[in-house]
Parts: structure tokens; C-alpha cells; sequence
């Protein structure tokens, strides 16, 4: 039987796992209750099992419950932000939204409309994808709620500011040029972290800037050090409303090998956690952690550094919906 852990705030947190093994019983995300087991959440879990969009290797779909499986470790208090999250708001796993597989642009239409759905009465969002496609219906529904554009940290291996694939508008390499030229990303505020690899030409870099994106490579972050990469990106961001994306891929295949399209020479958990943590204080306002694909995945590498990134992402946000002079809301 699982047994319900109620906060001194009165959220119904994690399954104890001092008294229930960790490997029992269904998983959610970090043992957290279900959506339907709460009254109402602060912040919702949510995954998009939808990789029809991806170019290369596909398995995206099944990320977001491979992240789960790999949450069951998370405990109920981040030292590292000196929070707890679960205490603080009620956090609960939302399941997944239930997307079409086989129209793109139904699908699109179909998260967006769901994300909206689910922050209709305050509720943030952090989105377990699926592939990177799913990034633009989820900043629409972030802005229509926002009520401007918002900025926006893309961590990933790749600009996913291209034009088209195969003749495809809606991709999951091309999600933010969409969402540039559809207004929806505030372009004095936006950059991508962790790039590296290969382009098709020196226009790729060339349209990224005329997009406004700044960029910190992944060397720039080995070079600087990340203390320096949180600065400049907090000085860029400031206190606009900010959507974080993270493609697990923006990590070395050595820590992220579960991937689509992993490119070397990338970032380490460590790093890339740090850098997220920095971002405590802003205006945090949805966040998605994409392209894990547990059929290249193994020992659950890849699946546990996503759910320590969603973790401190969920971090972030109970810690921003919470007063800190009297510990409530």
C-alpha cells in the first residue's frame, strides 16, 4: 500500500520511501501523487510522448516515462537551492497528454491547447518530451498566459532554428525559428547554451543571430566556467518572464548516450545543472526537458540526469511561488 506523505504545509508530497521501497508501486515522477490526488498543484509534471518530428534516430516517445523510472532516487529536499520544493507547493505528475502520432500539426495544436488547459488556474508546467517539436506549442500557451513574449535559455547541442526538413515547417529542428517569426519569443532576451558540432553553413549562425538568439557554446562554458556563462545569461534575461528548454543532447553523450542526435564534446550533468541552479530568482514561467530516448540509453544514465534537471527546474519554480520571509505562498 502506498503511503501518502503529507507536508507541515499541508501538500500531499513524495510516497515515503523509508517505508515503501523506492522500486515498488507505479511510478511518477519522484513518487510524487497523481494530478487526480490532489485538490489542486502549484506545479504539474507533465509528459508528451510524441517524437514524429525528430530526423534521426527515434524512441523520444517513451521519455518521458523512462524519466520517471529514473526519479524514483529524488528526495523530498534539494540541498543544493536549499529547498523543498515538495513542501513548499503542492507538485503532482499530470500523466501524459495524448497526442496524435501521425499529423504534426494536429499534435502541435493538441499540447498546446492541453498546456493551456492545465495552467488555466495557476498551475506551472514542467514538460517531460518527447521531441524537441513539442517546445513551440508549449512557449505559445507560455506567452498567451504570460501575456507578452517571453525570453527564453534553450540548452541543446543544436540552434533548432532551421528552415525546413524535407519540406516540414514543423519539426524538432525547427521550433524556434517558428516561434520567432511567430512573436512569441521576447528576441532581446533569448539564448542557446551548449552548441557544438557540425552545421550545414556559416548561415545557420548567420540567421541565428538576425533571430536576436545569443549563443554560449559549449567550449564557452569549459573556458569561462560556468560562474561567469550564469552572469551573462542573468544579465541578458533580467526579470522577464523566462521559459527554460532543455534537449537532453546539450549533454556529452558520456553523460547523455540516450539521445536522438548526440553530438560530442558536449556539457556534463554537473554543468549543466549548476547553470540552472544560477537561474534561481528569475521569473521563471514553464519549462521542458526533451529527447530522451531510453532504447540508446543504459545503466539509466541519461534517464536520471533528466529527472535531476526537471527536479531542479520544479526547484526553481516552487521556490519563485514561495514567499521566503514566512514560508507560504
Amino acid at each position: 500500500m502506498e503511503e501518502i506523505r503529507v507536508t507541515e504545509n499541508g501538500n500531499v508530497g513524495p510516497i515515503d520511501s523509508s517505508r515503501i521501497p523506492r522500486y515498488a508501486g507505479a511510478a511518477t515522477f519522484a513518487r510524487l501523487p497523481r494530478l487526480d490526488q490532489v485538490e489542486h498543484a502549484d506545479i504539474a509534471v507533465v509528459g508528451v510522448p510524441f517524437d514524429t518530428g525528430v530526423s534521426y534516430r527515434p524512441g523520444a516517445r517513451f521519455g518521458a516515462n523512462h524519466v520517471r523510472e529514473s526519479s524514483r532516487l529524488l528526495r523530498p529536499y534539494n540541498p543544493a537551492q536549499d529547498v523543498s520544493p515538495f513542501a513548499n507547493v503542492q507538485v503532482a505528475d499530470a500523466g501524459d497528454m495524448a497526442v496524435n502520432p501521425f499529423n504534426i500539426n494536429e499534435a502541435i495544436e493538441e499540447v498546446q491547447q492541453n498546456a493551456l488547459d492545465l495552467t488555466a488556474k495557476g498551475t506551472s508546467l514542467v514538460t517531460l518530451g518527447g521531441d524537441h517539436t513539442i517546445a513551440l506549442p508549449l512557449l505559445r500557451a507560455a506567452t498567451e498566459r504570460a501575456g507578452q513574449p517571453v525570453a527564453m535559455l534553450h540548452f541543446d547541442a543544436h540552434l533548432d532554428t532551421w528552415d525546413t526538413y524535407f519540406g516540414a515547417e514543423y519539426t524538432h529542428g525547427t521550433p524556434f525559428r517558428r516561434a520567432v517569426e511567430e512573436g512569441i519569443l521576447d528576441t532581446e532576451a533569448i539564448s542557446h547554451v551548449g552548441t557544438r558540432g557540425p552545421l550545414y553553413g556559416k548561415k545557420d549562425l548567420e540567421d541565428d543571430r538576425r533571430f536576436g538568439f545569443g549563443i554560449v557554446t559549449s567550449s564557452d562554458v569549459f573556458r569561462q566556467g560556468v560562474d561567469e556563462v550564469i552572469a551573462k545569461l542573468r544579465d541578458r534575461i533580467g526579470n522577464r518572464p523566462l521559459y527554460i528548454s532543455v534537449d537532453i543532447d546539450v549533454l556529452d553523450p558520456a553523460h547523455a548516450p540516450g539521445t536522438g542526435t548526440p553530438e560530442a564534446g558536449g556539457m556534463t550533468s554537473r554543468e549543466l545543472l549548476e547553470i540552472i541552479r544560477g537561474m534561481r530568482g528569475m521569473n521563471l514561467v514553464g519549462a521542458d526537458v526533451v529527447e530522451v530516448a531510453p532504447a540508446y540509453d543504459h545503466a539509466e544514465i541519461t534517464g536520471i540526469a533528466a529527472s535531476h534537471v526537471a527536479y531542479d527546474l520544479v526547484t526553481l519554480l516552487a521556490d519563485k511561488a514561495t514567499d521566503t520571509s514566512d514560508g507560504k505562498k
